[in-house]
């Protein structure tokens, strides 16, 4: 060392500056972790016109300033459009020439400083996320598509503030994540001008402009503002006072669960026709699809669960997810997981009538399964390298393996402990960002269990176990009870967890606790009980994998099982069993289902088995078998439909009836009901309930002198539903050429925008009764598939599988599966098991429909 006027000199070389990150496109590891290295203090400004039509240019400018720690290398903005959509850049006061390539917007080192910097951009702002309709637009940023309407720094763990303007038309009305500064009103615009965000990452940004109807309530102390377009006066009725009361419901929960007073300025949201998902947690301005929220007088006691599900969900996310964010898209499940578990606590207490236990088993299990059994299944933590595959980490086993996970480790750990851990999580990383390890590592310290072994199998690989059992019996009493697991993939993998069996006698049960930790686990507490008539296994729902069936509980009836949780369990059970091809054919269960449909008065479980029925009836029968077998099925559900007395029972019963109808007396008394518009006796039925029917007459090609499809689009009053269902008629349409050209119009990016209107399409075009014309469409079909990933919203590739895939049993729609992930042995790895994940039911179907 040396010193010269006080002046501590080092003799050691200046440290070399970091390689320069290359420019390749989306964001991938090693530019996120280098620019969360040297940026920092980071705000963006944003002022946007949007003009009336559609179509035409928004243009926009944009403020970014943040601090930089290193500026010896050139700076990524990361900016998914044309180069021609960039009219200027400035860089600390002066000019820059544009220097755009794979995706990104490259800023000169010899521009930029350490410590504040500024960036000034003039562009047209990117179409794809601003999901633009005639009279409203909005953005769906998650998880890196900010980057597709403004230049930006596209990472969850690079939190800003945004400021932000809005010129609009003048009869439009915005809403955006900060409070409403100001607004001023032209000839012919107005400019909303909004106060800085809270502090959230990029995929958080959101704004909503257009024509709505904005209402404003204060419950609880707290004022909250919704934008909507519903102008159905009965629906806004009955709905209205619910949607605002669950929010606040949910809010207090979660203040008195955490702790922590709600840690953002507002709370407001948009209701949107058609979202692409149920709801999306913005801060400051939640989205949700109008059709969960606004139920009209038909709604089933399942769908105003299913509302309260979702808002508890996007209002737990306010902690989970966003005052505490994951660092990097492979922990996004640590987000959802979260939404997920407080939702179902919070529903449990908001909800009247509610079976917390039973509902946990129906949402969760059989959307679990439905990926776990697949030779595409994926862990709940995947690994990513590059955000621009992030929107392929989304799907079931993030959404419901991971709540049932979560339950276990809350049982693990205990009720308490769990949630003290919790809490120093969300305070010790609150508006900061967090990984997996840093929760467990805190959880870890609040148990004596091993939670990183327990968390290798449960969090970081795909898969479930199978069981086993040995009952051994003498003079009358149990000697031993015997579980065995094994991994379904025939590993050496174990599955530490805790179930219930349940030993029914004819005139009592008993339940036994099974601390499940070895391989081999016999039950202690079994030994002396009198041998039960049967052993159901699983009975409370809450332990995981394919459980044994003891074949006495298919004669001795599981309706008498007077537990609507234990009954559930089983009917998952069963038709897991089935698919493994476990002691259950297809046509023994439907049998099963059938029987207990006749009796079964929980409207959860008549949800469940009715779904079973609808599923089996199309997808595990030949068509011969379901035209042979129809008749009767139908005449079952409509017996049953008469007998029961709960309208929301009927209702579902009714539904089932309409999907498998086959018989031409049951194709007429639907058609009956649809032109007279008089529903069966107890059964309320809505606007949406008539179009579904018509689209359903309109599929088996019913003929009448009445055009259905027509006549119903003339009885709908709502502009978004009208449009709706005009996309939706040419798939229904009796003539193949014309089907042929709707498929054919789907290759063109902009036909598929409104991507639930898609998914519907599919499902008609691909429906059972068009197999035979449409199974041409499956080459096709595939070979879209990764345009669909980088053009469409994360659960669309999925979406869109499922909708194509879901309903074929032939070996030749097999065979155009397997051919096409031959001729692709270097397909992208997330959406090969995407494929593997939708084509299962496909696989199955084709070994068990012989």
């Amino acid at each position: 060392m040396a010193c010269t006027k006080g002046l501590v000199v080092s003799d050691a070389p200046p440290a070399a500056p970091a390689a320069e990150v290359a420019v390749v496109p989306g964001v991938s590891e090693e530019l996120a972790a280098d620019r969360t290295r040297r940026v920092s203090r980071l705000g963006y400004e944003l002022q946007l016109a949007i003009p009336e039509s559609k179509t035409a240019d928004i243009r926009a400018s944009e403020t970014v300033r943040f601090h930089l720690a290193d500026a010896r290398q050139p700076v990524q903005l990361d900016f998914k459009e044309l180069t021609s959509n960039l009219k200027s850049v400035t860089v600390n006061g002066q000019s820059v020439a544009i220097d755009h390539r794979q995706e990104h917007l490259v800023l000169p080192a010899a521009n930029l400083r350490v410590g504040a910097n500024e960036v000034g951009i003039e562009f047209i702002a990117g179409n794809q996320s601003l999901n633009r309709n005639e009279d409203y637009l909005y953005t769906l940023l998650v998880p890196d598509r900010a980057r597709t309407v403004f230049p930006v720094f596209d990472q969850p763990n690079l939190k800003a503030s945004f400021t932000l303007s809005l010129t609009l038309p003048r009869n439009w009305q915005a809403m955006a994540n900060g409070p409403l500064q100001d607004s001023t009103v032209a000839a012919a615009s107005k400019t909303y001008r909004f106060a800085p965000s809270d502090t959230i990452s990029t995929y958080l940004f959101s704004f909503a402009a257009g024509k709505f109807t904005r209402l404003t309530r204060t419950v609880a102390g707290r004022e909250m503002q919704m934008l909507h377009r519903e102008t159905d006066k009965d629906k806004l009725r009955l709905s209205l006072n619910p949607i605002f009361q669950i929010h606040a419901d949910a809010l207090a929960f979660m203040e008195s669960y955490t702790g922590i007073p709600y840690p953002f300025r507002k709370f407001d949201f948009v209701v949107l026709p058609d979202f692409q998902y149920g709801g999306m947690e913005h801060v400051g301005a939640i989205d949700y699809k109008a059709s969960t929220l606004f139920l009209d007088e038909g709604a089933t006691q399942d769908q105003k669960i299913a509302r309260s599900s979702l808002i508890s969900h996007e209002t737990a996310h306010m902690w989970f997810g966003d005052l505490v964010t994951m660092q990097w898209f492979n922990d996004v499940w640590m987000k959802e997981v979260f939404a997920n578990f407080m939702a179902d606590k919070i529903t449990q207490v908001a909800v009247a009538n509610s079976n917390y236990d039973l509902k946990f088993v129906i949402d969760h299990y059989p959307a679990a399964y439905g990926v776990d059994r697949t030779s595409g299944a994926n862990p709940i933590r995947q690994n990513l390298e590059n955000l621009k595959d992030a929107g392929s980490l989304y799907g079931n086993i993030i959404y419901h393996k991971a709540p049932i996970m979560m339950r276990q480790l809350e049982r693990l750990m205990g009720e308490d402990a769990f949630k003290q851990g919790l809490q120093q999580y969300l305070k010790t990383y609150a508006y900061r960002n967090a990984t997996w390890p840093d929760l467990i590592q805190i959880l870890d310290a609040r148990t004596p269990a091993d939670l990183q072994a327990w968390n290798q199998v449960w969090v970081n690989q795909p898969g479930r176990p199978v069981f086993d059992y040995a009952l051994k019996t003498s003079n009358g009493k149990i000697t031993e009870l015997q579980l065995t697991q094994q991994a379904e993939d025939g590993s050496e993998r174990l599955w530490p967890q805790l179930f219930e069996v349940l030993l029914v006698y004819p005139d009592r049960v008993k339940e036994l606790t099974v601390n499940m930790g070895q391989r081999q686990v016999v039950v202690p507490q079994a030994a002396g009980e009198a041998a039960p008539t049967f052993v159901l296994f699983n009975s409370t729902g809450l332990g995981y994998g394919v459980f044994p069936i003891d074949k006495q509980q298919l004669t001795s009836g599981l309706t008498k099982l007077t537990n609507p949780v234990a009954r559930a369990a089983a009917y998952v059970n069963l038709y897991e069993n089935m698919l493994n091809g476990r002691q259950l054919s297809p046509q023994q269960l439907l049998g099963v289902y059938r029987q207990a449909l006749a009796t079964e008065q929980e409207e959860l479980n008549i949800k469940l088995i009715s779904g079973y029925v609808s599923d089996m009836f199309w997808k595990l029968l030949k068509p011969a078998e379901r035209v042979a077998q129809a008749p009767a099925l139908e005449k079952e559900l409509w017996q049953r439909l008469q007998q029961t007395a709960a309208p929301n029972s009927k209702k579902l019963l009714f539904k089932t009836y309409q999907s498998v109808a086959l018989s031409k007396d049951a194709e007429k008394r639907l058609f009956q009901i649809w032109q007279t518009q008089q529903a069966p006796a107890g059964v309320t039925l809505t606007e949406d309930d008539y179009t579904a029917l018509a689209l359903a007459l309109a599929l088996r090609d019913y003929q009448s002198t009445t055009p259905i499809l027509p006549t119903q689009l003339a009885r709908i009053k709502n502009p978004d539903r009208q449009k709706r269902m005009l996309f939706l008629m040419p798939a229904l349409s009796p003539y193949a050429e014309t089907r042929d050209a709707f498929f054919a119009s789907l290759t063109d990016e902009r036909n598929r925008e409104k991507e639930a209107w898609v998914v519907s399409a599919l499902a008609y075009l691909h429906h059972p009764l068009r197999a035979a014309t449409s199974e041409k469409y499956l080459p096709k079909s595939l070979e879209l598939l990764e345009e669909i990933q980088q053009t469409g919203d994360i659960f669309f590739p999925y979406s869109w599988l499922q909708a194509t895939l879901g309903a074929y049993q032939t070996p030749t729609a097999a065979r155009t599966v397997r051919e096409f992930l031959a001729a692709h042995p270097q397909y992208n790895p997330k959406l090969r098991a995407k494929l593997l994940q939708a084509a299962d039911d496909l696989f199955r179907a084709e070994k068990l429909v012989m």
